[in-house]
């Protein structure tokens, strides 16, 4: 992920000295800013991430574990929610940026796609919380230094864009806008347009039109651009069922109706229900510390570039770049993952999104604290999250994608020892439908790349490493032969 432009933050001269507790621990007069803009930007922060408590539902929920098992929706909203709520409140007030965090896109891909479908719930939950632990000793021994110089820019970019592609890739699934063509047609062509060839029904006229939406949006800049294209599309939704009266699985596991109630009492039934080893009695060792390692790479990195970016926005990095408190944030990054596991809401992480808050005026933690005190009071809403079908939420998938997507910018395609692996990673990632695959081709390319220009001593024993692992696991199956383990 490229270095945001470094910018720093000059306290105006006739800065108020600090007139209440709250504003000498959060530093808000010092930092140039008031409680009303710290307020208003937690508040923008809220409604431009608050597509999450309907996204990671959706995401968690329409996958199916090894033994065929779903996650309940409502109790997904709940534990999305809860996770969000403690877990930005905490870093309001630990790391006193206004940095919000919730459920990480890309994070609960991997989980529902990758690793769930090897595993049961629990066993993957429990991947989910051994990765948050490994992140908070990474960052307590002080080895994520070594780990940002060890791995290559250019793989850190296209896992980026590679993830960005295999989202909108989901999206486009569970639309409907694209399908699978059954194995028993006659042709090479694995993938079509709509169910058979042509787009077909109201639901999928939802998702093109939530699309469209969405993308206007955001071209205009309009902040909070993904939850109205959600909301809107899901009142079109409601109106279209109720005239249409479409029938059952028309719009797949979730039929948009008005809800009987609108306010719940939180389902906390998910809270607690991880393994943490069960995923190595289920999958082994080698696909198991890979699946952690996959989830590692993802939420490390990306989090090191949001909260750089997010921070510098603001103008709160010191003059040498460095995140003011950096070390006590990523612990809290790490830890939030801990919880996202044990809470079966998939690991959580820092959001770009906070830069709506930035933009807003805020400049310390306690934006952060009412971005989660927000969080909190979604938890008594979560009927409101069940009835949004997948096509309303769908086209949110593709934006992402979109503005993950943006980074392929930042790599340098003209020199081909990077921009290979960077183009393996990004492609093998949708085209397999695996993001643990498209990084073991990055990884595996790069090396070999590296070693055949004679460029061999510039690759980081790390990365060796690293690579080496996923050899095996690229080739478990013969070697499993081999050693007449089948």
């Amino acid at each position: 992920m490229s270095r945001p432009a470094v910018t720093t933050a000059e306290p105006p001269s006739d800065t108020p000295p600090p007139t209440s507790p709250l504003d000498r621990y959060f530093r808000i007069s010092e930092r140039g800013s008031s409680i009303g803009r710290e307020l208003r930007g937690g508040l923008a922060t809220f409604f431009t991430m608050a597509y999450i408590l309907v996204l990671n539902p959706i995401i968690l929920g329409s996958a199916t574990d090894k033994y065929g098992h779903h996650l309940s929706t409502g109790q997904l909203v709940t534990s999305t929610a809860l996770v969000a709520a403690v877990m930005t409140a905490i870093m309001g007030v630990g790391g006193n940026l206004p940095l919000a965090i919730a459920a990480g896109l890309g994070l609960n891909a991997v989980v529902a796609f990758q690793i769930a479908p090897r595993m049961s719930w629990p066993d993957a939950m429990g991947l989910v919380v051994l990765e948050g632990i490994l992140i908070c000793v990474l960052v307590a021994t002080g080895l994520r230094e070594a780990i940002m110089h060890a791995i290559p820019p250019s793989i850190k970019q296209a896992i980026g864009v590679g993830i960005g592609l295999f989202i909108a890739f989901i999206g486009f699934v569970d639309a409907g806008f694209t399908s699978r063509i059954p194995d028993i047609a006659k042709t090479t062509v694995p993938v079509q347009l709509g169910g058979s060839g042509v787009l077909a029904g109201w639901p999928v006229l939802i998702f093109c039109l939530g699309v469209l939406l969405t993308v206007a949006l955001l071209a205009r800049g309009v902040r909070g651009a993904i939850l109205i294209s959600i909301v809107t599309m899901t009142v079109l939704a409601i109106v279209v069922q109720a005239v249409a009266d479409l029938p059952a699985g028309a719009w797949g596991l979730t039929t948009p109706k008005v809800p009987d109630d609108v306010v719940a009492a939180p389902d906390f039934g998910l809270l607690g229900h991880f393994s943490l080893f069960g995923g190595f009695a289920e999958v082994g060792f080698v696909t198991a510390a890979l699946f952690v390692f996959t989830l590692i790479l993802s939420d490390f990195f990306d989090t090191m570039g949001t909260v750089v970016g997010v921070t510098s926005e603001a103008g709160l990095l010191d003059q040498d770049g460095t995140v003011p408190h950096l070390g006590r944030v990523l612990f809290i990054d790490g830890a939030a993952a801990i919880a996202g596991g044990a809470a079966s809401a998939s690991s959580n992480t820092a959001y770009v999104e906070s830069t709506a808050g930035v933009g807003e005026g805020a400049r310390t933690g306690l934006a952060s604290v009412v971005t989660g005190a927000l969080f909190a009071v979604a938890l008594f809403l979560s009927p409101l999250a069940t009835v949004v079908p997948s096509q309303a939420a769908a086209p949110a998938l593709v934006a992402v994608g979109f503005l993950l997507m943006t980074q392929a910018r930042t790599i340098d395609w003209t020199q081909y020892d990077v921009a290979i692996p960077a183009f393996l990673t990004i492609a093998v990632m949708p085209f397999t439908y695996s993001i643990t695959n498209g990084i073991g081709a990055g990884f595996v390319s790069y090396v070999v790349i590296k070693a055949a220009l004679g460029k061999a001593r510039e690759v980081h024993l790390l990365v060796w490493v690293v690579a080496a692992l996923f050899s095996v696991y690229f080739a478990i199956d013969p070697l499993e032969q081999l050693l007449g383990v089948k």
